[in-house]
């Protein structure tokens, strides 16, 4: 069995599909004294912790044992690198006695939005009385909100219990392998243990990244979901949406429902194809299902949905921009797709009941107001096409009179493109860089920066704290009344970070 250090920025000896994925708590640098300690200035306005969103356990033993389990799981190969197997994981769920086939699953995958999506079908399942796991990534502070029961991410005290559960098979499974068992594959593993112990009537996944080879494709999903495809990880995906959707058709299995957002057309050629090859039922966006009219409202938007079993009037959603309310209208086919509507049973959800779903969901770091005088926003898009549908967003919502833009993002990412799509709405950008090994140094950021949008708008601190500084002094030039305001966004650390900084966490 070979031995992957944590971190390893070395590629000597390992296959050459090996590569990085997505940002997670293990690419961060193990000194966050300063985020963790935060700023009584940065405090002073900000609200209470929420509640979907853990901070660190009070009890100081639960904290030493959940950092024990944290450093442990780090030590591990991070999930900023993939080999396109899943061998190790369908190991491990073979010795574990497959809890993964214990519940149904609605599987996730796509470019962007899976997230806020996952969040919607599972407060809709719950809301028809079943009980839910949902397995997200990354996570925007704790590790523990990747794995949910009921809506709410496991306790401390659960995570580690669990993963002190699988901890012998997890080292048996590690010593019949060429290379051990990833962080994510091991919390895949913690999540889907975790689910069959509950147990859960459902189980809502996201993909970590791709779709055929990651970790989560050992569940045989009833419901497949294909958020929209865009261009992100092109070095290990793919160069077009088309190719990409190659990947991410992997989760659509034999005789499963899929769920398709709007897609450019060459991805929806590929998945459509896919879906005929293995006997799937396709519902499109646009085309069976999607929004039929959209209005703003105070706290977010009402929607009116064309569902698989006919309209759905008067939804709030409580979050922002159009593209929330397509997300909406995916997960509403999603779950109308688990529930039979539209092939077993013809008659719609209970209107009430799905009323009561969405009014109730949240979804953390997504244009997430965290502070008032001046307001300061976080969203965790960290590619063009996110960019895009939050700038968007933000002309729709807000009149600010002078936006100021944080950023703190990837070395790996479209950058410029990034950039570019946030230019419109930033009358100035503060960039600055997270703690993650994968940052982008701040002053190559800069450079960037200058060039998309000119030397006199653009601001550098290196530090987060003081960059948050920075931007609110900015926006407090124009007034308590006259409509300044912060964007915070980049990277999921970069928002998980701020977020702690501002005393949400």
């Amino acid at each position: 069995m070979s031995e992957l250090p944590p971190h390893d920025s070395s590629r000597e000896g390992l296959p050459d599909a090996f590569d990085e994925i997505v940002s997670s708590e293990t690419d961060r640098d193990p000194d966050l004294a300063v985020i963790e300690a935060g700023s009584r200035t940065l405090r002073a306005q900000s609200g209470p912790p929420a509640a979907d969103i853990p901070a660190r356990p009070e009890d100081p033993e639960v904290d030493k044992a959940l950092r024990a389990v944290e450093t442990e799981l780090a030590s591990r190969w991070g999930e900023t690198k993939l080999e396109p197997s899943v061998s190790r994981i369908k190991a491990l769920m073979d010795v574990l006695g497959d809890p993964q086939r214990a519940y149904p699953s609605i599987h996730l995958t796509g470019t962007n939005g899976k997230t806020s999506t996952a969040r919607m079908i599972e407060a809709l399942l719950a809301a028809f009385e079943l009980r839910t796991g949902r397995y997200t990534s990354p996570h925007v502070q704790s590790v523990t909100e990747r794995i949910s029961l009921d809506q709410a991410p496991i306790s401390a005290e659960r995570f580690v219990e669990t993963y002190e559960d699988i901890k012998p098979y997890v080292e048996m499974v590690d010593a019949q392998q060429e290379y051990r068992l990833s962080f994510f594959e091991v919390l895949t593993g913690m999540a889907y243990a975790a689910f069959a112990d509950a147990p859960v009537d459902v189980a809502v996944v996201e993909v970590g990244m791709g779709g055929s080879w990651d970790a989560t494709n050992v569940i045989d999903a009833d419901v497949a979901v294909v958020t929209p495809i865009d261009l992100d990880h092109t070095d290990r995906l793919g160069e077009t949406p088309g190719e990409i959707a190659g990947e991410k058709a992997g989760i659509i299995k034999q005789d499963a429902t899929v769920i398709l957002a709007q897609q450019p057309v060459d991805a929806a050629q590929v998945l459509l194809k896919k879906s005929v090859e293995v006997d799937a039922t396709v519902a499109r966006e646009g085309l069976e299902f999607g929004v039929v009219s959209r209005r703003l409202a105070v706290g977010g938007q009402m929607m009116t949905l064309r569902g698989l079993g006919g309209e759905y009037e008067e939804l709030f959603l409580p979050l922002h921009g159009a593209h929330q309310a397509h997300n909406a209208a995916v997960a509403l086919a999603a779950v109308e797709a688990f529930f039979g509507v539209g092939a077993s049973r013809s008659e719609p959800l209970e209107l009430d009941t799905v009323r009561k779903a969405f009014a109730q969901v949240t979804s953390p770091g997504r244009l997430e107001l965290i502070r008032t005088s001046p307001t300061v926003l976080l969203d965790a898009a960290h590619n063009p096409a996110g960019a895009r549908v939050t700038a968007e967003a933000i002309s729709e919502v807000f009149d600010f009179s002078r936006l100021i833009g944080v950023v703190g993002a990837s070395g790996d990412k479209d950058i410029r493109g990034f950039l570019e799509a946030f230019e419109p709405v930033f009358a100035e950008i503060v960039v600055t860089q997270n703690s993650s090994h994968r940052a982008m140094d701040a002053d190559e950021l800069a450079a960037i920066a200058v060039e998309v949008f000119g030397e006199d708008r653009v601001q550098v601190e290196p530090r987060l704290d003081d960059a948050l500084e920075a931007a609110i002094t900015l926006a407090e030039e124009e007034g308590e009344y006259t409509g300044g305001g912060v964007l915070v966004t980049g990277s999921v650390i970069t928002v998980g970070e701020a977020r702690l900084l501002l005393g949400r966490g």
